[in-house]
């Protein structure tokens, strides 16, 4: 990681949040805009800002179903099974999260659905005839106590063992 200034860390705080105009941000940093601009392009060139989205109410837009889904995959002596898994997660939008995770499972996806029923039918023509798919587990989301996309930028300036700032909302 490149270090980064104090100012540099308390602007992606602030934009990793909200959405801010270049103007607001700047204000709110204490800045001249141009040079608040050109910060903003160099973080960006950078890759500390990867993209900038709008996250969408996903219950108001009919999927009620979130599920998190645990895959194991069977290898196949001489097939690239991994690869050709991989490729079919990428061409499903309705797992919009695949992580490859330790434990018991190979991968761990995220996938919406606008009902049970929806997804049960999605599950048994789509998930388990994926390549390679050996194993499948799903749970589904109750409740959302947090959901976040924020990362702590506060615990990478605090020395070890030091207890977090209370964030402000």
């Amino acid at each position: 990681m490149t270090e980064l200034t104090a100012s540099e860390m308390r602007m992606l705080a602030v934009v990793q949040e909200s959405h801010v105009t270049n103007v607001e941000l700047a204000e709110r940093l204490g800045m001249a805009p141009s040079p608040c601009l050109r910060r903003m392009k160099a973080l960006k060139d950078a890759g500390y800002i990867e993209r900038t989205v709008s996250l969408l109410n996903r219950r108001k837009l009919g999927f009620e179903i979130l599920a998190q889904v645990e895959i194991k995959i069977e290898q196949i002596a001489g097939r690239a099974v991994d690869e050709e898994f991989r490729r079919a997660v990428a061409r499903e939008d309705p797992i919009i999260s695949c992580y490859v995770v330790s434990g018991s499972a190979d991968f761990m996806l995220k996938v919406v659905a606008p009902s049970m029923d929806a997804y049960a039918h999605y599950a048994r023509t789509v998930l388990i005839r994926m390549p390679g798919v050996h194993d499948m587990r799903s749970s589904f989301v109750l409740e959302s106590i947090k959901d976040s996309t924020a990362l702590p930028l506060d615990s990478l300036r605090r020395p070890a063992g030091a207890k977090p700032t209370p964030t402000r909302r």
